[in-house]
């Protein structure tokens, strides 16, 4: 463990960390901006009961309305301003992200590049202004409604109260969605995946206290939260195992004279991961079962039928709960790497610089290769992606293990790290270079 620890340490050259300024600074501006982040779960809304509400939460937090919460890093709990976190606008992406397949005036504007881009991401985000929109009602409809033995949830229920909970939340969605891009523009990392892994890792301590006070008081054996810690740790090992995996297809350059001098002939590898979707199908799978999810809980003291269907059949543990989540991780993985990885522009791309898969000819047999080894690597990547998601998960719903410690928020918190740490390393990389090209100018003068 020690020398895995230095050797993690020489990787990142944390002593060259003092000479980036530009790191640096970008370092601290995603510090800056998480902070501010967790600072605003700590907000509530105006007109609710903070006592009431956390002993509704008390009640609800094992279930469905705990994951929301998880995502929101606590603010769905406390009722923050960003209450609703970044759901909203990762619908809005899923949204648009399959529309650009069946509509082609936003297939067109794909193919545009920057600027086509730039007018998809602003559909998205009036999209998310509509999405949370309808949430931030719906929230405030089901807070209205709910009672407990301390008194109803909100102070003074009626129209203002609902169209101050609609701005307040709407708001803080566009505040979260604006910071999450600015990060990722300014600071280190995908700023929206920052954001959800904050939220899930500020509360990680809290839950490792609440399973161990569950050993105090006797509801788990000491050896049944052994198994626990156990599995959590294997669990860690075996995502960074499988996501550091991958599939390197041998690429031969042929020999070619331009004068007197030969140029080619060297060999090199075109690397295949086993999850190119990373962490993107599990976070769109949970953002669609939350909404009718989040609704059926706080419409729980309703008489209603459909909230009690909802909870019954798409409650955490149950069978159709456990398909869908598994169906959709599956069909997201396959969706999302045949958007970001296209078998025929990188066998176009082979054949205009001469590249060549031995054995396999030119152009389009070798985009239909490429295309057979990606899908058996999605293949096994959308089942380890289920299985990681599934299994905690299924423990979690027979116990009363926090949701902090399940398959899906480690997931989350270890993908985001790895490229964290994946695109620190980057940047020092290009500082070190940099400072070589400076020296060896300096001696050429």
């Amino acid at each position: 463990m020690a020398n895995q620890m230095e050797k993690l340490a020489s990787n990142l050259n944390l002593g060259a960390l003092g000479k980036a300024k530009e790191l640096r600074n970008r370092l601290f501006f995603t510090l800056g901006a998480l902070l501010v982040f967790r600072l605003g779960t700590f907000l509530p809304i105006p007109g609710i009961n903070p006592i009431s509400l956390q002993q509704f939460f008390e009640q609800q937090s094992s279930g469905i309305l705990g994951i929301f919460d998880t995502f929101s890093g606590g603010a769905l709990g406390r009722m923050g301003i960003f209450a609703l976190g970044v759901m909203p606008y990762i619908s809005a992406s899923i949204i648009m992200t399959l529309l650009q397949s069946s509509i082609p005036a936003l297939k067109t504007l794909k193919e545009q590049g920057s600027k086509g881009r730039r007018k998809i991401i602003q559909y998205s985000r009036y999209l998310t202004v509509i999405i949370a929109a309808l949430q931030g009602y719906g929230v405030a409809v089901g807070l209205e409604s709910l009672q407990t033995t301390t008194g109803n949830v909100v102070l003074d229920p009626g129209l203002f109260f609902k169209v101050t909970s609609v701005i307040t939340l709407v708001g803080g969605t566009i505040f979260l969605m604006w910071l999450g891009e600015q990060i990722t523009s300014r600071g280190i990392g995908n700023g929206i995946s920052l954001i959800i892994s904050a939220g899930i890792i500020a509360n990680l301590p809290s839950a490792l206290f609440s399973t161990l006070d569950l050993g105090r008081t006797g509801e788990l054996s000491i050896s049944f939260i052994l198994f626990i810690l156990i599995m959590v740790l294997a669990l860690i090992i075996f995502i960074v195992f499988i996501e550091k995996g991958q599939r390197r297809l041998m690429v031969q350059y042929p020999k070619r004279q331009v004068g007197n001098k030969i140029y080619g002939g060297q060999s090199s590898h075109l690397p295949l991961k086993i999850n190119t979707a990373g962490v993107i199908p599990v976070i769109f799978a949970s953002s669609i079962l939350l909404l009718p999810n989040t609704m059926s809980g706080f419409g729980a003291d309703s008489s209603s039928d459909i909230f009690f269907m909802i909870s019954s059949y798409l409650g955490r543990g149950q069978p159709l709960y456990m398909i869908l989540f598994a169906s959709m991780i599956i069909f997201f993985a396959f969706f999302y790497t045949g958007i970001v990885f296209n078998p025929d522009e990188q066998a176009e791309n082979l054949r205009k610089y001469g590249g060549f898969i031995p054995g396999i000819r030119p152009g389009e047999k070798t985009s239909i290769y490429i295309d057979y080894v990606l899908t058996r690597l999605t293949t096994v990547g959308a089942i380890y992606l289920s299985l990681v998601a599934l299994l905690p998960e299924y423990l979690i719903s027979q116990t009363s293990i926090p949701f902090y410690l399940g398959g899906t928020s480690l997931l989350i918190v270890i993908v985001v790290m790895m490229d964290f740490i994946t695109q620190i390393q980057s940047h020092l990389f290009a500082h070190q270079y940099e400072g070589l090209l400076k020296k060896t100018r300096l001696k050429g003068r």
